[in-house]
């Protein structure tokens, strides 16, 4: 029962007068006693099925004509190019059967007026059936885009010989915050789903010298956002005898080489969800500028926005900071106060930490946060004490300055926001197959 024809190959002229199997799913019918139109679908896209009960019979013809919505068929039938179909190439029908029917007292709850009714197709009703949704055009078109995003990053990294390297999702402490940690009991002990790579990274440095993950990460964040999930899919990489500048350069050259292979293998993906290529184009091509924190911070404060020096910038402060960004900028040198103890102090001010964040424009915000390592043993001890953090968690990450340390440096990428950027989704839930947030964890 394999399957050796595909849609895509009837619409490039590939068996054009031959006569061929198709195997998909019904995805639309029309048509009268006589003449019947079925539009099959594959993951390659539609075409139109033409059956005519005199070509046919009566049997097949009634058969195929009882086929509802997302049934599975096989059809059989000569390849004929008609500019008037989907396409322009359309199946003549001379055989076919249904391989896994749908009951017409349970029809696909999946309607077209249903896709119509929400914001980029994300109603409650759509989430509650998210496994049937996957099917709708929309939703496959975002999977193969986020497939060729996971492509670009494994390719970038492998190109340059970085080693992919795992780390647990079980941690004993935090990355980011333990306000955003999720607890889980490990047997009569507490454990946390990790938020970060990170600090495993760090210990198989020395190594490894140049290695990178994509995997999920875990963020106990209550936010409803259309930028955050609970559970989402972090590229990071580490690299030794590096500094910011070159850390930042990784990122650049990473999401230059994500928009440009998007321009290669999703171009008609794009443009159906009404993607200006030429703006995908560009964030391909042009240099991301670096401004460092004090200069976003006058910015935002010329604006008339209520910010202070030592705070964060949160969503609200980036999606105004970005609003006239043509291309992403990178955001550099944070107050030591706002960063963790892991970002290593500026040796020429150390009341700032050489750290970055890339910020996407469209009001996406931030897709990399990155920086350079604090390195040395004595530095790391003194970061930890400051910010009063316990260092048993930590003595693994401890021992990696205490033998041998040396200047190293990394970044996480958000590849579920850096999809829905890329895509000009308009939910972050739009471009993963199965969203969780604080309010969903089913289906």
């Amino acid at each position: 029962m394999a399957k050796d024809v595909w849609v895509s190959d009837v619409h490039d002229g590939t068996f054009d007068g031959q006569e061929i199997e198709l195997k998909g799913w019904v995805h639309r019918t029309r048509g009268s006693n006589k003449i019947w139109f079925l539009v099959l679908r594959d993951s390659t896209g539609i075409v139109q099925c033409v059956i005519k009960r005199n070509d046919v019979g009566d049997e097949c013809f009634e058969n195929l004509k009882s086929a509802l919505i997302e049934a599975s068929v096989t059809i059989t039938g000569k390849v004929n190019v008609d500019e008037r179909a989907p396409g322009g190439h359309e199946m003549v029908v001379t055989g076919g059967q249904i391989i896994g029917a749908v009951n017409a007292d349970n029809p696909f709850p999946i309607t077209e007026s249903a896709m119509e009714g929400a914001e980029g197709g994300e109603t409650e009703f759509l989430l509650d059936n998210r496994h049937l949704y996957l099917r709708t055009n929309r939703m496959t078109t975002m999977l193969k885009i986020r497939s060729s995003v996971f492509g670009a990053i494994h390719s970038y990294f492998r190109d340059l010989d970085f080693i992919e390297y795992h780390a647990p999702n079980f941690v004993a402490g935090a990355v980011e915050g333990g306000s955003t940690l999720f607890e889980v009991p490990y047997f009569g002990r507490k454990a946390y789903l990790t938020q970060s790579w990170q600090l495993y990274a760090e210990a198989a440095m020395p190594a490894l010298e140049r290695l990178y993950t994509i995997a999920p990460s875990f963020r106990a964040e209550k936010s409803r956002t259309r930028r955050h999930l609970t559970e989402f899919w972090h590229a990071e990489m580490e690299i030794a005898w590096g500094g910011n500048a070159d850390v930042m350069e990784h990122g650049e050259s990473l999401v230059r080489n994500i928009a440009s292979t998007l321009l290669d293998e999703r171009s008609d993906e794009l443009q159906s969800l009404g993607r200006d290529l030429d703006l995908v184009a560009r964030y391909a091509d042009t240099p991301y500028p670096r401004i460092r924190y004090d200069e976003a911070i006058e910015t935002l404060q010329g604006m008339g926005v209520d910010i202070e020096w030592g705070q964060d910038l949160d969503y609200s402060k980036e999606k105004i900071l970005t609003q006239d960004f043509d291309v992403p900028h990178f955001l550099t040198h944070y107050p030591r106060i706002a960063k963790p103890f892991y970002h290593r102090p500026d040796p020429d001010d150390p009341k700032y930490v050489l750290c970055h964040d890339l910020l996407a424009p469209e009001g996406y915000g931030e897709i990399i946060g990155g920086g350079e390592r604090t390195w040395s043993e004595k530095e790391i001890l003194e970061r930890i004490d400051e910010e009063g953090t316990p260092r048993d968690a930590y003595e693994f990450y401890i021992d990696v300055r205490r033998y041998g340390g040396v200047p190293h440096g990394g970044f996480g990428l958000g590849v579920d926001r850096v999809c829905s950027w890329l895509a000009g989704a308009d939910h972050i839930r739009e471009v993963i197959p199965f969203p969780r947030d604080s309010r969903r964890v089913t289906p």
